[in-house]
């Protein structure tokens, strides 16, 4: 760099510390500017009277952009200063793409009330023109593979349709029909749509439904039905897939068939509970009539003890009441705060923080040994983060979980298991670390009629570790439950 351009760019940002130039006569000169910095251009602000050099306001504007001399250097030498990328969980989160731009050559896409849905279908007489699959098909029973019933199968938190890449071609097989599977709004390649500025295409629905809620997954589940053509159709759901399976029976019973619910997170009651209350109630009773007992034979002073009692009795029971209100009251402020709270950037950054940090570990920890679990495998559960808006539409499900109402106004699952009438299979593994078996085991003794499958050494997802012997229990299930003559089945499903 010159000396003009030093002198020059010390006066203008150090006026009080320079000094003019002086002559032999010791006399200041006032010089033109292009004499005195003959090396830079200076200008004069005319507003101001301030000089102001053009190569220090370069200097000036690129420091503030680079922020470091360092980097200023490096643009200088024509070079750019290399940024970190941002992954998560091993994806990079610079270039997201649209769901349709990912999607595999059997993938479909359909619109429901706004949404487009990511899903594939799996056909048995597409598969059994294969060879190898012929050589299958023919292993299996007539009468199952008569059974003709379409199957929808529903994944759970954090999965999509890849989570049944193993088992759709020979659960299409088994059924002698189409199998669908397609993903949830905030999970695989099913468009992220803004609930709060979503509106369905049809004009019919005054009322937005929320497209992460669970009514509109149900809906979903009743919407592929028909678009299989099919009255009734099996339906599949794994871990909280199970809920929506579950959810859309009660819905609409006479559309299902049969229920199979794999690794189900579905928290079914306890039967020592049951006892307990039944015992409570016997003593109940016969302190009831010990009590009238006493009112008919006892002294006058125990009578007013007992009528005080129950006047107290009835004063308690309103105040609790009137707590309860209460509670509720602050349980949905509390639920539409923490809401608030998730829908922030503090919630989206704390979002991806989780994926990040234990997105891969839940993949792994799902298996019965995590240390077996592929490549492929961690590429399908992590292809989803390549999605525009994953993140924000992840926290709108979570918001949607929290704040669901359409469930208030109906009894608690739990008490309506018992209310299940069509044939339900249940399947987990003996080492599931999420939803352990024992579980499970509740949940069949709380479905009546219900069969229960343990597969031994798998953890939570049977239809990926062990897809031969699931194909086969299910097999035997549908083969008991609907194989008969062809006649009788047609009967059965009007």
């Amino acid at each position: 760099m010159s000396g003009g351009v030093l002198v020059g760019f010390h006066q203008v940002c150090f006026p009080g510390r320079s000094e003019s130039p002086k002559f032999p006569d010791n006399k200041t000169h006032s010089l033109p500017l292009e004499r005195r910095c003959p090396c830079t251009r200076l200008r004069l602000d005319s507003k101001r009277g301030n000089l102001v050099s053009s190569s220090m306001m370069a200097f000036a504007s690129s420091a503030s952009v680079s922020g470091s001399g360092a980097e200023y250097s490096e643009q200088l030498l024509g070079t750019k200063p290399k940024q970190k990328k941002k992954k998560i969980a091993g994806i990079d989160q610079d270039e997201l793409l649209d769901p349709a731009l990912l999607a595999d050559p059997d993938s479909c896409f359909c619109e429901f009330k706004g949404v487009q849905i990511h899903h594939k279908i799996c056909d048995a007489e597409s598969v059994a023109q294969n060879l190898l699959q012929e050589q299958i098909v023919s292993q299996i029973p007539s009468q199952t593979k008569q059974m003709g019933l379409p199957m929808i199968l529903m994944h759970g938190f954090g999965a999509s349709v890849f989570s049944w890449h193993r088992v759709m071609k020979p659960l299409a097989q088994v059924t002698g029909a189409k199998v669908l599977a397609f993903d949830r709004p905030a999970f695989g390649l099913t468009s992220r749509v803004n609930p709060h500025e979503h509106s369905p295409s049809s004009s019919e629905d005054r009322k937005p439904l929320n497209p992460y809620s669970m009514v509109f997954s149900v809906l979903a589940t009743l919407f592929f039905i028909d678009l299989l053509s099919a009255q009734k159709a099996v339906l599949m759901g794994h871990s909280a897939g199970s809920l929506v399976a579950v959810d859309t029976y009660f819905e609409a019973p006479e559309r299902v068939a049969a229920l199979i619910l794999v690794a189900p997170a579905i928290l079914a009651p306890l039967n020592i509970r049951k006892v307990v209350k039944e015992n409570q109630s016997k003593r109940d009773t016969q302190r009831q009539e010990e009590i009238s007992y006493s009112n008919i034979h006892g002294n006058p002073f125990i009578r007013l003890g007992n009528i005080l009692s129950e006047f107290f009795k009835y004063i308690a029971q309103a105040i609790m009441r009137l707590f309860k209100g209460m509670g509720v009251m602050v349980n949905s402020l509390y639920k539409k705060a923490l809401s608030a709270i998730l829908r922030s950037s503090l919630g989206v950054m704390l979002t991806r923080m989780v994926i990040d940090k234990f997105g891969i570990a839940a993949v792994r920890n799902a298996w019965y040994d995590s240390n077996q679990v592929p490549e492929h495998v961690l590429h399908g559960y992590t292809k989803p983060l390549r999605v525009k808006g994953w993140d924000k539409a992840l926290v709108e499900f979570t918001a949607a979980m929290l704040t669901d109402s359409s469930s208030e106004s109906k009894p608690p699952l739990a008490n309506r298991l018992n209310e299940i009438s069509c044939p339900v299979l249940i399947v987990t593994g003996d080492s599931d670390r999420l939803v352990p078996s024992w579980n499970a085991e509740r949940l069949s003794r709380a479905i009546p009629g219900s069969c229960l499958e343990v597969i031994k050494n798998c953890g939570h997802l049977p239809q990926e570790e062990k897809a031969e012997e699931f194909v086969s229990i299910v097999e035997k299930f549908l083969n008991r439950v609907f194989g008969r003559s062809q006649e009788q089945y047609l009967q059965a499903a009007i």
